[in-house]
């Protein structure tokens, strides 16, 4: 059997609900309405076309979306701008937590 490795600027789901107690800086990078309709708890709403507005202190970002292929995108952009850009494989898609809704 062959190991997967995931490349650095990556992570899995599960690894990511392993690491959000220790207080990581998520986006999700969602729209607003399929933000509202169900996210992660600690992450941030800030939409892929505004992600070039992106200004926080954390150098390093967790960024999450519906399938992995606009925080993939979004992360680019952030290591463009010097942030360590880490995307979720498999986004919400893959993610097994606790959601929560907002109106």
């Amino acid at each position: 059997m062959v190991a997967f490795n995931m490349p650095k600027n990556m992570i899995s789901a599960t690894d990511l609900m392993a690491k959000l107690p220790t207080g990581v800086t998520l986006l999700d990078v969602r729209t607003p309405e399929e933000y509202r309709a169900g996210h992660i708890r600690q992450a941030q709403n800030f939409p892929l076309d505004s992600i070039t507005e992106y200004a926080g202190t954390d150098k390093e970002v967790y960024a999450i979306c519906h399938s992995g292929q606009r925080s993939a995108q979004a992360c680019q952009i952030l290591r463009d701008k010097g942030y360590n850009a880490i995307s979720v494989r498999g986004g919400m898609n893959l993610w097994q937590g606790p959601v929560v809704t907002s109106d």
